[in-house]
């Protein structure tokens, strides 16, 4: 169970909380702010002034007066009318995250909500009730309405969820779960739909598994710099030291360690004709490093937007009620956007690792494509392609979505963040990059094998010993695309990062 501190929630809570499925509650420290946020929107519920969301409509129909007796009824309507998402479901865990971080929001006692609704999102973590959230419909402005109505569908006894692996009506899923729905009070609907929630979580997922990725690249790298026979002088410290950027000097000093020891290496140390590497190999700490940075600062971010209070209209501390525009995703945007980059990017650089392996013109002794039998087999040529189109795919997703906006709600907001797509995306990029990181552990193995007698560093023998428990060595052709899910699975579970003991914090 984790507890969720409003303000203090870290990147590794919520993706433990992402990876392993646990439930989260808040910090019990925030109840009497919870219930004092929810007076003050009581009152102004029972009172004669007009405060938005409370007792008037919505966007446009924020000048419509409702009657106290209508307040359900009007958060009700709000939701259900709101639930307009399409597309695929979300998968569980990034759901589940997302009403993590929509409790955590709530938490902050500043949103209205009485302490059942707060109570509602806890059981449902808890016993595994999971709405089903489509994953298209938010531009990422005035919140992730659509997907975030999806969720709050359910906690008043409407949409659907998934409980025991099931695909059921949201009322039949609480209550085989043993929870009841709610009804929902004055601003309360506007509170769970109004947010950055869904947008925040996939970026947020998007930024695990781009920081995933990105450690496996440094030990593929490493993997194929000593396949090629490439020189370890361009990693060294003073380089680095010398320009000053952070995640260059951090991935440096992590691809000496890793080449550490390499007979390989030591083999051509002196008397090698080549005065300097491509710059697929040479510059792999300027390229990686500068990702690392970009991860690093988006993730800045997305910690700081997880912790956030981002519905409307908000009770401030002095008791108003003020209406601002915490819900325009902006900044989520454009993390999305930079860690598409980053992704883009990384993928670029391994994938003409990839090639460089495969060309005998460039491969210093390796055989073409890598077979021992070239001509009678086609080795890892195909595999090399599919990187190169994978590659080219992610440089188009990377496009940034945050420059797009487009005016909705009968232009009562009329510029919005497009966070939601930005963030989506993320998912399709990393898969293809954890491909072409998984093709080039492949390459490299392969690679590095043929310089037998000599070896490679102690700890890249062990990511080969890992790489080949699950994909064996190619000899005569076979059929691959088998052997490219697994070296796929390896990368996103992290298998070859810890058997090389890597370790890079986000």
């Amino acid at each position: 169970m984790l507890t969720l501190i409003p303000g203090e929630t870290h990147l590794a809570q919520l993706e433990n909380l992402w990876r392993t499925g646990a439930a989260a509650r808040l910090d019990p420290r925030t109840a009497p702010a919870i219930a004092t946020s929810a007076g003050r929107i009581a009152a102004a519920a029972a009172g004669n002034a007009a405060v938005y969301g409370v007792n008037t409509g919505f966007g446009k129909l924020a000048s419509v007066r409702i009657a106290p007796e209508d307040t359900a009824t009007l958060q009700r309507n709000l939701i259900l009318s709101h639930c307009c998402g399409v597309g695929a479901p979300l998968s569980a865990p990034a759901t589940r995250l997302m009403m993590a971080l929509k409790l955590l929001s709530l938490g902050r006692g500043a949103s209205g909500v009485r302490p059942e609704i707060v109570a509602l999102l806890e059981g449902m973590l808890a016993r595994g009730v999971t709405p089903v959230v489509p994953e298209q419909g938010s531009v990422g402005a005035s919140g992730d309405l659509a997907p975030l109505a999806h969720m709050a569908a359910v906690m008043i006894g409407e949409g659907e969820a998934i409980f025991d692996d099931q695909r059921r009506p949201g009322a039949q899923a609480l209550a085989v779960a043993g929870l009841a729905p709610v009804t929902l009070g004055a601003k309360e609907g506007l509170a769970l739909i109004n947010g950055t929630q869904f947008s925040t979580a996939l970026a947020l997922v998007g930024l695990f598994r781009a920081m995933t990725c990105l450690r496996t690249a440094i030990v593929t790298g490493a993997m194929s710099t000593d396949a090629i026979m490439g020189s370890t002088a361009p990693t060294r410290a003073e380089i680095h030291s010398l320009r000053g950027h952070r995640g260059q000097i951090d991935v440096a000093a992590a691809m000496r360690a890793l080449l550490q020891g390499s007979e390989i290496r030591e083999s051509h140390r002196e008397g090698d004709a080549r005065v300097q590497d491509p710059y697929c190999i040479r510059c792999q700490p300027q390229v990686t490093g500068a990702a690392l940075d970009l991860l690093r600062f988006a993730g800045q971010t997305l910690i700081t937007e997880a912790n956030a209070v981002t519905d409307n209209p908000l009770v401030l501390s002095d008791g108003s009620i003020v209406s601002g525009g915490n819900f325009h995703a902006e900044p989520v945007a454009f993390a999305a956007d930079q860690i598409a980059l980053a992704v883009a990017e990384i993928g670029a650089i391994a994938q003409r690792r990839v090639a460089l392996m495969v060309d005998p013109a460039l491969s210093f002794g390796l055989p073409p494509f890598l077979t021992p039998k070239p001509g009678l087999n086609s080795g890892l040529m195909i595999a090399e392609v599919t990187t190169a189109a994978l590659m080219s795919e992610n440089k188009h997703l990377a496009a940034p979505c945050s420059v797009d906006s487009t005016p909705t709600s009968a232009n009562q907001e009329d510029h919005v963040s497009m966070a939601a797509h930005g963030a989506r995306r993320l998912g399709l990029m990393t898969r293809n990059l954890s491909m072409i990181l998984g093709v080039e552990a492949m390459c490299s193995a392969q690679g590095i094998e043929f310089r037998a007698p000599l070896t490679t560093s102690a700890r890249l023998a062990q990511v080969i010993e890992a790489l080949r428990v699950h994909v064996a060595t190619m000899g005569d052709d076979r059929y691959l695309a088998p052997d490219l899910e697994k070296a796929q699975a390896l990368v996103e579970d992290e298998t070859l990062v810890t058997a090389a003991g890597l370790e890079i914090a986000p």
